[in-house]
């Protein structure tokens, strides 16, 4: 029988959530084990695309300011050391005069968002159509647009962060398990026993930040409130680069439904952009999903959000990726994180349902689940993203 490898922590999963929660355990000097089935970064759950945006004035609540507050200084520690890894391009939230701009459980997400920079003691102007087209040429907005700059906001890079996160431990070669695929987790005379598909591992307390493996892994009310979500990222080919080179990140609501919204970065390569939007009513199985994007989405993504809106961008596709959301659906919390117990396994933390709104807050909130974990003050309350 193999030797049973002991930790005072595992963790299960290694995308920006658990990796982060490793980096934190490291740090506070407990024995840590991460352990991935696949070898990160990788474009299997929702850890990739190469820019993810970042804001510190949360429209989805206040409750998740002081996360991306942290996750920025991480980022900024973390980039001194090595690669860059935030982009300071701005964030320009587009949307109409008297139009709603629902997103998650916000009615209206652009003056969510201002609500909450107000409170933080910032003013974001509301900008008339006039304004957008003469600071930002790259979009054709309406007569009746409004928008507002975020000017701190922009992107991350998310293959860099993981990177830079995971080579940020003490003795990585040790902490780092990957190629192994979690088949069970059972209670053991006090400790937690984790079972691979290769060996057995035993800890005090395990943490389980396995995106979307959580509902079918984990069950109970993570399995009833959990959906997960194939979602597709497109590079359009620019026809005008020298407009982009420069450009904000934008978030840009169209219309008055859930679907009627978009987003895009700056072009990174002086060839392509990279837009995006979201879907929330087709359910997916993360075994068995399809992650290759067909020319037909790619089609249709351009004629419903991008043309007629985005100046020098056409509609050749120069790649596409796909990617999981894990969204929490529970009425009333809809979009929120989901943080708590094992339904049946005393001594293992459940970190789920980022909701496709997580990573700019997943190296905070790594540092605070991981203090947590330990019995720990974290540096802010997460009993907001409590089971409901």
């Amino acid at each position: 029988m193999s030797e049973i490898r002991e930790a005072d922590v595992l963790v299960g999963g290694l995308g920006a959530v658990g990796a982060s929660i490793v980096r934190g355990l490291d740090r506070l000097g407990c024995s840590v084990i991460g352990i991935d089935r696949y070898r990160p970064p990788h474009e299997m759950g929702s850890s990739h695309g190469l820019a993810r945006i970042t804001r510190e004035f949360v429209g989805e609540g206040a409750e998740y300011v002081p996360l991306v507050r942290r996750s920025h200084e991480i980022w900024d520690e973390l980039e001194r050391r090595g690669a860059r890894l935030r982009e300071r391009t701005g964030l320009l939230y587009l949307s109409r005069r008297d139009g709603a701009a629902p997103r998650h459980h916000a009615a209206d997400f652009l003056e969510a968002t201002r609500t909450v920079a107000r409170a933080a003691g910032v003013e974001l102007p509301v900008l008339d159509a006039r304004a957008l087209r003469a600071g930002w040429p790259q979009f054709d907005v309406p007569d009746d647009a409004v928008g507002c700059l975020e000017p701190e906001a922009g992107f991350v890079r998310p293959e860099r962060c993981l990177e830079a996160v995971l080579g940020d431990l003490r003795d990585p070669a040790r902490s780092l398990v990957f190629g192994e695929t979690i088949l069970e987790v059972s209670e053991d005379a006090g400790r937690v026993r984790v079972r691979t598909d290769q060996a057995t591992y035993r800890a005090r307390r395990v943490v389980l930040a396995i995106g979307a493996w959580t509902p079918d892994f984990v069950g109970g009310a993570f399995r009833r409130d959990l959906t997960v979500l194939r979602q597709a990222q497109y590079w359009f080919e620019l026809t005008d680069p020298g407009l982009w080179r420069a450009a904000p990140t934008f978030l840009w609501f169209h219309g008055d439904g859930p679907a009627d919204v978009f987003y895009g970065f700056p072009s990174d390569d002086g060839v392509s952009l990279k837009v995006a939007t979201e879907q929330y009513q087709t359910p997916c199985d993360p075994d068995d999903c399809d992650r290759t994007v067909s020319p037909d989405e790619a089609a249709t993504l351009f004629e419903t959000h991008v043309r007629g809106r985005l100046n020098g961008v056409g509609p050749a596709l120069k790649r596409a990726a796909a990617c999981l959301y894990t969204f929490n659906g529970h009425p009333g919390r809809e979009g929120r994180f989901m943080i708590g117990p094992h339904p049946a396994v005393p001594g293992v933390t459940v970190v789920s349902a980022c909701s496709g709104h997580g990573f700019k807050h997943a190296a905070g909130l790594g540092e605070a689940v991981a203090a947590e974990v330990l019995g720990e003050t974290p540096f802010c309350d997460l009993s907001a993203f409590a089971v409901g």
